[in-house]
């Protein structure tokens, strides 16, 4: 699964320590996987289909023990230079709420239940939380990511970007080890096909009608050029692709930019495929790309109300005064 560095303008672990929190991701995804999938197999070979269920209802199973174990809250130590607390963090506690017949159903099982993990470290951190819109839980695009790609790939979906104090709304941004691609989205109707154009406006066509778009490349173009800037000034030496994906239409472009990928219904899957195949870990270059567009993010969030009644000073709200 990519990791969600960043979640429109939400508050996200990653803005803390962006060079610790990818690799303790890996290392936990795994650990919990290890551990589901051991305990599956243990039950699987103990329990037949019926025997899970009358037990279950028994509430005597190792599936309820175990989903104990799972439901414990990991503490973590919490050091600052001026306090030192333990509280409890936000950890990946996978739950068995029923038996998969098939090690697949179990991996999908474990991935639905780590996108919504990731949408809360996207959104929260241990001082701070961010409404996070519910659509997001549903959006297909961004499980896409989450579920089909590798641990090595970051993402910044939907981004607001800071310049000048202008708040520059982004699509997405992909920062793989060799390169980063940023990426619009064109889906609409099935089997659309979409004419293109360096004008204004591209043509859609169905078998119903045809309609004016938008011409997506000016987002996209604005998009690459603010990375790009970015990323010169900082030194991030790592290319900058542009890709438009549409998975369930056809892109027609006879005049295409040489640096425009078209990710339609023919392409996108080889292209899908590639990506899946990257087995490079983790590059120094990646994070520091990762580090500098997270520093440029907008964030707007609210102390939790523990930490709120915890940390008020009278001394500091009466010198305000």
């Amino acid at each position: 699964m990519a990791q969600l560095i960043k979640l429109q303008d939400y508050v996200s672990r990653y803005e803390q320590d962006v060079y610790r929190y990818p690799t303790q991701y890996i290392r936990l995804k795994k650990q919990q996987w290890d551990k589901l999938k051991e305990a599956w197999i243990t039950d699987s070979l103990e329990m037949s289909p019926i025997e899970w269920k009358d037990t279950e209802d028994k509430k005597s199973s190792i599936l309820n023990k175990m989903t104990k174990m799972f439901k414990k809250e990991e503490k973590s130590e919490i050091k600052d230079e001026s306090d030192t607390r333990t509280v409890t963090s936000l950890q990946f506690a996978p739950i068995l709420s029923f038996r998969p017949d098939t090690e697949v159903e179990l991996k999908q099982l474990f991935l639905d239940q780590l996108f919504s993990f990731q949408l809360k470290w996207a959104s929260s951190t241990i001082y701070e939380k961010s409404d996070a819109h519910p659509k997001y839980y549903y959006d297909d695009k961004l499980r896409t990511f989450l579920q089909r790609f590798p641990d090595n790939c970051l993402l910044l979906y939907e981004p607001v970007l800071l310049l000048k104090k202008a708040p520059i709304e982004m699509e997405i941004i992909f920062i793989t080890p060799m390169e980063v691609w940023c990426i619009t989205f064109l889906e609409e109707e099935k089997d659309a096909v979409f004419l293109g154009s360096n004008d204004r406006f591209w043509l859609k066509r169905t078998n119903k009608q045809e309609k004016k778009l938008l011409n997506p490349m000016i987002s996209l173009n604005r998009m690459s050029k603010i990375v790009g800037q970015i990323f010169s000034y900082y030194n991030v030496d790592l290319p900058i692709k542009k890709a438009i994906i549409s998975r369930n239409g056809y892109i027609d472009f006879m005049e295409k930019p040489y640096d425009l990928s078209l990710l339609e219904k023919r392409e996108y899957p080889k292209w899908f495929e590639q990506m899946r195949q990257t087995r490079a870990p983790l590059k120094h270059m990646q994070l520091k790309a990762a580090k500098i567009l997270l520093d440029y993010c907008q964030t707007v969030s609210f102390k939790r109300i523990e930490w709120e009644e915890e940390n008020t000073d009278p001394f500091e709200e009466e010198s305000l005064k």
